[in-house]
């Protein structure tokens, strides 16, 4: 297990470097600037970002000195504190918020990575660092792609991130889909994801889960894994599809895929 959260620990350094260097750029227009986040612009998701990463840290250290996690006092008001933030201090700020949570998982060792396990409130019991830290590689990767499809409609998951997320994306899926979007029709789905290649089941019943590939599948959903992420969360409009996601068999369209993940 330490193996997987050394991945996903150098996938938060790569990613977090690429929104630094790309935030370093942005002017005052493209802070307020529309975000790929339905209600947020470019600075709100960035403050986002960097209350996630105070509260994080905070998480991070109680489970290292025994302490625990904060309280929802806490957490409300780091989020009061960053949503008072200009555009321009929220861009400011971000980058070392971000940089001290990345800095302190690098400074795990090996034996902490492995045996730590940390209580996020919110689950029925603590975790270890690779789950932790993968949902904070999840929240950082999906709005970077926020930040950068504000200005650039082909922008992409992060390569590094793509393989871990593809890994845990089983952890979510259940609460991302919509069942009722297909009338309650039983669905299954096969899906082959590319960069990287890997295949499994989706099936849409009365839950959304997955499970292995089905034998004969009602339709088979092709496309980069990144877009198969970027489709659970909702960022799959039609400007942000690219051609080679392809859905055959006729069982049902990708708008139909789309209403069973509304996004969030």
């Amino acid at each position: 297990m330490s193996e997987r959260a050394d991945q996903i620990i150098a996938a938060l350094r790569s990613g977090h470097d690429h929104l630094a260097s790309l935030v370093r750029g942005l002017d005052a227009v493209d802070l307020t600037r529309k975000s790929g986040a339905a209600e947020w612009d470019v600075s709100q998701v960035l403050g986002h970002l960097g209350s996630g990463a105070e509260i994080a840290l905070a998480v991070l250290e109680g489970a290292l000195d025994g302490t625990g996690p904060k309280d929802a006092d806490f957490n409300k008001s780091v989020w009061a504190r960053w949503d008072a933030m200009s555009p321009g201090e929220r861009a400011e700020r971000f980058g070392p918020a971000d940089e001290a949570l990345v800095t302190r998982y690098e400074s795990l060792d090996a034996q902490t990575r492995e045996d730590l396990r940390i209580n996020l409130g919110f689950l029925p019991m603590p975790v270890d660092v690779a789950t932790v830290a993968g949902l904070r590689l999840s929240e950082l990767t999906f709005h970077t792609w926020d930040v950068e499809v504000a200005f650039d409609p082909a922008a992409v998951l992060a390569s590094a991130a793509t393989g871990p997320l593809l890994d845990q994306v089983g952890m979510l899926v259940g609460r991302l889909g919509k069942t009722d979007a297909l009338d309650s029709r039983p669905v299954r789905l096969a899906i082959r994801a590319t960069a990287p290649e890997k295949s499994f089941g989706l099936h849409l019943d009365e839950a959304v889960a997955l499970g292995e590939e089905p034998a004969e599948p009602d339709a088979v959903l092709s496309a980069p894994a990144e877009w198969w992420l970027r489709l659970t969360t909702g960022r799959h409009a039609p400007a942000y599809t690219p051609t080679s996601a392809t859905l055959t068999a006729g069982a049902l369209t990708l708008d139909d895929l789309r209403r069973v993940f509304p996004g969030f």
